[in-house]
């Protein structure tokens, strides 16, 4: 049953702010870059931040198999996303979906379920890693016959990596356990059937503790304060929320949760409320009660915000229409039901999350100026044929005594020169400008110059290895074997300081010349850029340097000017060509003292 207000009408209402037209690339970086704003305002830490995952739904159905050939629909049509930094609390009436949603968006789902829609990490289709995710079931399935110590202590040592001394993994699960409260049941144990142990809330808190050791980017919690009482379930919901500000990991959390204390709700960032599979409201948790009021269902004083939301959508006791204790006028909930999910449709809040979804499942503009980089430079693999030919009218030619090694590795880069400014102008000039990157003509300039220097560095490279590998397909084989590393890791598809140091960082990443390219780009764009981060920490409106996200997000090297990346290419260039020369001169050398002593002997 659903109180409605006398003065309120029971129309749909327009509802939320009107957002500031903003680029793609502008909202993507803000996006990112506010969440630790929000999370921490005063002081940013010294450390680097992780990047986190953000995860978004659109259009996401669910249908599970009911006897032979029916179906029956859990999830109809939602969209949302969950962002680094934030708590995202699922919250409904028993039996509308919030198990579901979680275990679709952990990719979890039973096989007698059917899926469709799109779930994206990072704007990308990908399974989760290990590692990088985490889900506490409602069910706690622990050794009994453990104490909590032995069972946080033990999962530690299994989980985490081998590079992890016996003392650090041994600290970080006493840490966990004392984030969780469990320091006074440290020893005792778990229990279970037939043993008297710790109570079903302190288990549950054992689960969590188990999960987060890993200190994964995405947490998945369903029903984490089930069997704990109010206070408890506030100290372990603050524990999840404010974990990122002690391990400095910029932590996707999504908890399904039945009904919060007012203290837990507060807690939440952002609110996903269902009734029968359908999107009653998706936004901020503290805008939730104002959007109920603003539909005709406003929260009376002194009641826990979470208790109303769900009484207005609860129709498990649904009576029709009646008078409450107070003499307040109720409707069916059903009805209260349409009228929500219609005023929820229309509303700017629902555009908000649609335009949110759209730029957080878009490559950011950083994707595209290493798709440019790469992706063209890598067809260049396709000359390799005609760089086996050059060698073998050179091998000829020399012969005959036409003209020497150096002469010909003058002309051949010379000559090639020119088709290669062409290759760099053309698509060059119809990749840059329509996706709105900056339009200066130096930044132009200089984005030609870095793609005529990687076309240039691929050429040099495949001619190094025709004068190796004269054969076709080996030949190209190994071209796109040494470009896919180098391409690996320059930088983008794995973050610098992320990459294992030995082999993969030391030297590979700075003998990739794709690194030089990354980085040059990057500061081509984003230097000199400011980003409007909107009212965060006391309502004050905070900008963000373009250096910032060099810096923080893409963990470029700010020592130096773009300029001294081109020059780096350049010289890489120089160093290719000579190499080139090194290998033929020396090849030559090699089969005139095997033809001297053939006819020595």
């Amino acid at each position: 049953m659903a109180s409605i207000h006398p003065s309120i009408p029971l129309r749909p209402t327009v509802y939320g702010t009107k957002p500031t037209s903003r680029s793609v690339i502008q909202q993507s970086v803000i996006e990112i870059e506010t969440t630790s704003l929000e999370i921490e305002p005063s002081v940013r830490s010294t450390q680097t931040k992780e990047m986190g995952i953000c995860l978004t739904w659109k259009d996401l159905y669910v249908t599970a198999s009911v006897g032979r050939n029916g179906r029956r629909p859990i999830l109809q049509g939602l969209t949302g996303y969950a962002k680094p930094g934030q708590l995202l609390a699922i919250m409904g009436p028993s039996g509308c979906g919030k198990s579901t949603l979680l275990d679709a968006l952990a990719g979890r789902l039973g096989s007698n379920t059917r899926q469709t829609g799109e779930i994206l990490i990072n704007g990308h289709k990908q399974a989760l890693a290990y590692g990088t995710s985490a889900y506490v079931t409602q069910d706690d399935t622990l050794l009994t016959s453990l104490t909590v110590r032995e069972a946080v202590h033990y999962s530690a040592q299994l989980q985490l990596p081998a590079s992890m001394s016996k003392g650090e993994k041994k600290e970080r699960a006493d840490f966990i356990i004392r984030e969780m409260g469990l320091q006074e049941t440290i020893n005792t144990r778990i229990g279970g059937w037939g043993c008297k142990g710790i109570s079903g809330g302190q288990k549950r808190r054992v689960s969590i503790c188990i999960e987060i050791l890993t200190q994964p980017k995405l947490l998945f919690l369903d029903e984490p304060t089930s069997g704990l009482d109010s206070a408890a379930s506030y100290y372990v919901m603050r524990s999840i929320a404010t974990l990122q500000k002690k391990d400095n990991i910029q932590r996707t959390v999504i908890a399904s949760i039945h009904q919060p204390s007012t203290e837990v709700f507060q807690l939440f960032s952002n609110l996903c409320l269902l009734s029968s599979g359908t999107v009653v409201y998706f936004g901020p948790a503290s805008a939730a009660s104002e959007f109920f009021t603003s539909s005709g269902f406003p929260c009376p004083p002194l009641q826990n915000p979470s208790d109303h939301l769900l009484k207005v959508i609860n129709k498990d006791f649904d009576q029709g229409t009646d008078l409450d204790m107070n003499g307040t006028i109720t409707i069916p909930a059903e009805e209260a039901i349409r009228i929500l999910v219609e005023s929820y449709k229309l509303s700017e809040r629902n555009h908000e999350v649609q335009k949110e979804v759209v730029i957080l499942s878009e490559k950011d503009r950083g994707s595209l100026l290493s798709f440019v980089s790469t992706f063209i430079t890598f067809m260049a693999i396709g000359g390799f044929p005609s760089f086996v030919e050059d060698m073998k009218v050179f091998e000829r030619e020399r012969l005959n005594g036409h003209y020497g090694v150096t002469a010909f590795v003058i002309g051949n880069t010379f000559s090639s020169i020119p088709y290669l400014v062409l290759n760099s102008l053309i698509p060059g000039a119809i990749t840059y400008y329509p996706p709105g990157l900056q339009k200066g003509y130096e930044h132009f300039l200089y984005f030609i110059c870095v793609l005529f220097s990687c076309l240039m560095l691929v050429e040099s490279l495949m001619m190094i290895i025709a004068s190796i590998v004269p054969n076709y397909l080996m030949g190209i084989i190994t071209g796109a074997g040494i470009q896919g590393l180098m391409i690996l890791v320059g930088g983008f598809f794995k973050l610098p300081n992320e990459l294992p140091k030995s082999f993969w960082r030391y030297p590979i990443h700075y003998v990739a010349f794709h690194r030089y390219a990354f980085q040059g780009l990057f500061k081509n764009e984003y230097e000199g850029l400011k980003f409007n981060a909107g009212k965060v920490g006391g309502g004050l409106n905070k900008n963000i340097s373009g250096e910032e996200v060099l810096r923080d997000t893409w963990e470029v090297d700010m020592s130096y000017s773009k300029w001294v990346d081109l020059a780096i290419l350049l010289g890489m260039i120089v160093l290719y060509r000579v190499i080139f020369l090194v290998i033929l001169k020396t090849t030559e050398k090699v089969k005139f003292i095997m033809a001297c002593n053939v006819k020595s002997t």
